[in-house]
């Protein structure tokens, strides 16, 4: 039986505002570790989890959990999945956009500028890797990437370090890339110089953005009146595209300002310090 490898992120926090109510139909939209999935359980409910990422799926299935209900899908095919799993309205739905620590931590998965590992990416087994992003496009289009989804400022002066680089030979691994971003700006202060780099590339691989936008219109329907919606962030392009979802959705702001992890959840999880979680209610009278 395998265990969780840490707290989930504003766990407490998420629980809560999620309502968690016995016999109750909650779906764990980013199943993960299944963190967040044992929480509710614990409560009463029943979870439907998501995740596009097959290990995860497996993982969770070998947890055994009575009251889970478990599918291979990215979330934005979310009223596939209920359909498929015959459920037309949920009470609850929970989104944790972060990256798993699993992928952090497993240098195979190419998501680690700090861990030697093939240029991957992907969460799930479909699209390009990192690796064919950073090869084929042109320095336009790597601007364009490193400019609109790392917010990264000298996002020109990388793209040319890449297509200077892939000349000699292709860029096949982490840290390569992380290397060429080095010696393109130097070291910073704040962070990893390629930090921003690898944040870009992997939300363009998995296309996190328009995933996001997807998925946040069809919770809106699926869920029932009084149900519950929660989203935890964890950069500002995801952020401002739930906190504008909750605004224009017609739900009920549960969250006037997005909660943000204590300073002593920071000091165990360092990667909790960008986290922000934002919640809405289905009230009664739009059902």
């Amino acid at each position: 039986m395998e265990t969780l490898s840490h707290t989930p992120v504003l766990y407490q926090e998420a629980l809560d505002l999620l309502r968690v109510r016995p016999g109750e139909v909650y779906v764990d939209a980013t199943l993960g570790g299944a963190g967040h999935t044992r929480g509710i359980l614990e409560r009463g409910g029943i979870v439907i989890g998501l995740d596009q990422d097959p290990e995860a799926v497996r993982r969770a299935l070998t947890l055994g959990l009575p009251g889970l209900r478990v599918f291979q899908s990215n979330f934005r095919h979310l009223k596939r999945v209920l359909e498929e799993a015959g459920v037309e309205r949920v009470a609850g739905i929970l989104a944790d956009l972060g990256v798993s620590s699993f992928h952090l931590e497993d240098p195979r998965r190419g998501f680690s500028y700090q861990k030697e590992g093939p240029l991957d990416m992907r969460m799930g087994e479909e699209g390009p890797t990192a690796s064919e992003v950073v090869n084929t496009l042109s320095l336009e289009e790597l601007y364009r990437i490193l400019r609109d989804l790392g917010e990264e400022k000298q996002a020109y002066r990388i793209a040319k370090a890449i297509v200077e680089a892939r000349r000699q030979k292709p860029i096949r691994t982490t840290l390569e890339l992380a290397e060429i971003v080095r010696k393109a700006v130097g070291f910073r202060k704040a962070g990893h110089p390629a930090r921003k780099t690898f944040q870009a590339l992997r939300i363009y691989v998995n296309d996190e953005l328009g995933a996001l936008k997807d998925f946040l219109e069809q919770a809106g329907e699926v869920l029932a009146p009084g149900g519950r919606l929660v989203v935890i962030s964890f950069h500002s392009l995801e952020d401002r595209l739930v906190k504008r979802f909750l605004r224009e959705s017609g739900l009920k702001i549960l969250t006037k300002k997005p909660l943000v992890p204590s300073p002593e959840e920071v000091a165990r999880n360092p990667r909790a310090r960008s986290a922000k979680l934002r919640a809405g209610e289905k009230e009664a009278l739009c059902g």
